[in-house]
């Protein structure tokens, strides 16, 4: 019997770089709006990427709208709705089907838990081509009001439809230290960070020691190896 019977891994950022999914929904977007304003698409996407990268959260819509003087001819609500319906255009890390099939050869079972809105992750898993690699899928909107991480929730759930596999033996694999590690903790589970370079929390220290996973890699190639570690 392997030594971790589950391991759960984290979908944003963990088993694909997220900026591939926002640069994808800029894409769509910007082909949305030059059809509704006549902005060629090259320079709304360039816009919005620029935006982006250049630390732009949560507002990037409205700034764009705004910065173009468009607001007369499309709501900002209809270009958020454009980005989340969109068919992703993704791929996974290259070192993640061969994790994947490694783990699942020593006899581990293999979940998956992330945020977010359960459509739009389902979209994403199924761009990847990863859903049939996985025994359990649980994405928190699925599970209510206040079950999104640091929660335990969801780290709970996702072994509960893994067979009810103890905490004590299941990894958790994720990227942000501002809600991953710590909701693992609570939920008696031991973790490690995948810090890839470009990624969105890259950056981000945890803010104290129970943020912090119990190991951290630059990528999935690492985390087999790790695993044996802690």
């Amino acid at each position: 019997m392997p030594r971790w019977r589950a391991v759960v891994l984290d979908l944003d950022d963990t088993l694909y770089p997220e900026a591939a999914f926002v640069r994808s929904g800029f894409r769509a977007v910007a082909d949305w709006a030059s059809e509704r304003t006549g902005v060629p698409a090259e320079e709304a996407e360039a816009e919005l990427v620029a935006l982006f990268e250049g630390g732009v959260r949560g507002d990037t819509f409205d700034q764009w709208v705004a910065a173009r003087g468009i607001g007369d001819h499309v709501a900002v609500d209809d270009l958020v709705a454009a980005y989340r319906a969109h068919a992703p255009d993704i791929a996974p890390d290259p070192a993640a089907a061969a994790l994947l099939r490694g783990l699942r050869a020593e006899g581990a079972a293999l979940g998956l838990l992330s945020d977010g809105d359960p459509g739009i992750q389902g979209r994403k898993l199924n761009a990847l081509g990863l859903r049939d690699a996985f025994d359990a899928v649980v994405v928190t909107g699925e599970l209510g009001a206040g079950a999104g991480k640091p929660s335990p929730r969801g780290y709970v759930e996702v072994l509960r439809r893994l067979g009810g596999i103890p905490s004590k033996e299941a990894v958790y694999v994720s990227d942000n230290p501002a809600k991953d590690f710590l909701g693992a903790r609570r939920a008696g589970m031991r973790s490690v960070r995948v810090r890839r370079p470009d990624g969105v929390y890259a950056a981000l220290d945890p803010v104290t020691r129970e943020h912090a996973a119990d190991a951290e890699v630059s990528g999935l190639g690492e985390v087999a190896a790790t695993l044996d570690r802690i």
